[in-house]
């Protein structure tokens, strides 16, 4: 569960991050890269898409003022695999997780934590 977000800085079960994550059910991804910084490409969600039991949604937090851009790429490709794509300012992303993590969806957050 996600405690609290703020720029450049998430803390989730009690321990402080400061790159960029991918957040699963049991495990977080600390320094989370991608091919561009700030442009979402399919790749850069190969860990998200290549776990067993897929997410029903992913939750995509484009930073704190919302710069990071989702392709339609992405978006087209995770819909047609049946994953739910909610793209927000991690400022929102993150609470939204939360609700979806605690209504028993099983859902994955890929966020961007500066910009």
């Amino acid at each position: 569960m996600i405690e609290s977000y703020d720029f450049g800085e998430i803390v989730i079960d009690g321990k402080k991050y400061t790159s960029d994550i991918i957040i699963f059910p049991d495990k977080v991804l600390d320094g989370w890269w991608r091919k561009e910084g700030h442009r979402l490409y399919l790749q850069d969600l190969k860990e998200v898409l290549e776990v067993e039991h897929k997410p029903e949604v992913l939750v995509v937090g484009t930073g704190y003022f919302g710069v990071m851009e989702v392709t339609e790429e992405v978006k087209n490709k995770l819909k047609s695999m049946g994953i739910e794509v909610i793209v927000q300012p991690t400022k929102q992303a993150w609470r939204t997780f939360n609700k979806l993590l605690k209504s028993g969806r099983r859902v994955v957050a890929a966020l961007h934590l500066t910009c």
